[in-house]
């Protein structure tokens, strides 16, 4: 008999981390975990998720790429599947497994992409070089995989037409449905159950910061409103948004899905458009609570 090897979930923002925890207790057992230091939030998030018992038998932040680690367990839980520094793993190491966790709705784009009904690069992104020779090259060895039933997704995403197609290619294709965090709730407190979701499109420079403040304004015209920032949104922008009348700002230092799930109270989230529109619903499913998208019109990422 095979001897049980131990994957190892290779991260670098806190859904992605969340997304390893959740497919740790779909697998039943516990995975190494090496997180990449993107920012305050994913230190922040992995205490939350330890505290709450998530199954990881190891974890090692990073910066680069872990070749050690990756060299010495070559079962891939993989957060970023468009990376630069996994296409350059891949080719190197090998891996005899991988399976995708979510990066968004990027991972809708990636589906699209082992498909081969796009490139294999980034939405909206030119690649060319070194970066789209091993872009193909990771494409190929995930195909190969496949073909030998060692390339999974383990997606909140499941019912996207892209992702949904994927085991007609023998990638299998695995549900995400929240259900290990559901079972481990810790719920922030917030002055209002009328929530506004932050987003990054200010930051990204898809949107002036004015029509983004003119937009909270209005929302807050029905009442007051509990803010969660998005991770990337800066302190200027915080400061601006939180002298809005009517706006609290709570910065739980954690993903959404992570600080609002177990709420006792059925919240009426808003949000600009957003793939956490889609993973809110999972994980608020039987709440009573609602989640509306909308605001100004911004390019599509």
């Amino acid at each position: 008999m095979e001897q049980r090897r131990t994957p190892l979930a290779w991260v670098e923002s806190p859904l992605q981390l969340l997304g390893a925890a959740e497919y740790a207790a779909h697998l039943g057992r516990p995975i190494a975990v090496a997180y990449r230091l993107t920012g305050p939030q994913m230190p922040t998030t992995m205490q939350q998720l330890l505290e709450r018992g998530a199954l990881f038998s190891s974890v090692a932040p990073y910066f680069g790429i872990p070749w050690g680690l990756l060299r010495d367990q070559s079962d891939w839980v993989i957060g970023d599947g468009f990376s630069g520094q996994f296409r350059m793993a891949a080719a190197v190491l090998r891996p005899r497994s991988i399976t995708l966790l979510d990066d968004g709705d990027m991972s809708i784009h990636l589906a699209s992409a082992l498909l081969g009904r796009t490139e294999f690069a980034r939405r909206d992104t030119r690649e060319g070089g070194l970066t789209t020779v091993l872009g193909r090259r990771a494409r190929d060895r995930m195909l190969r995989l496949a073909r030998g039933e060692r390339l999974t997704m383990f997606s909140a995403f499941a019912d996207a037409a892209e992702v949904s197609a994927l085991p007609a290619r023998q990638i299998r294709l695995e549900r995400n449905e929240f259900t290990w965090l559901r079972a481990n709730v810790r719920p922030v407190r917030l002055p209002s159950t009328r929530v506004v979701l932050g987003s990054a499109n200010v930051v990204d420079g898809l949107l002036a910061e004015s029509d983004y403040l003119a937009w909270l304004r209005g929302v807050t015209a029905d009442g007051p409103v509990s803010y969660l920032p998005h991770r990337r949104e800066h302190g200027g922008q915080l400061a601006r948004v939180g002298a809005i009348e009517g706006v609290t700002v709570v910065d739980a230092g954690i993903p959404a899905e992570l600080a609002l799930a177990g709420t006792v109270d059925a919240l009426d989230i808003v949000m600009m458009r957003s793939s956490a529109s889609t993973t809110l619903r999972a994980v608020l499913e039987g709440t009573g609570s609602t989640v509306r998208v909308e605001g100004p019109a911004v390019p599509a990422r």
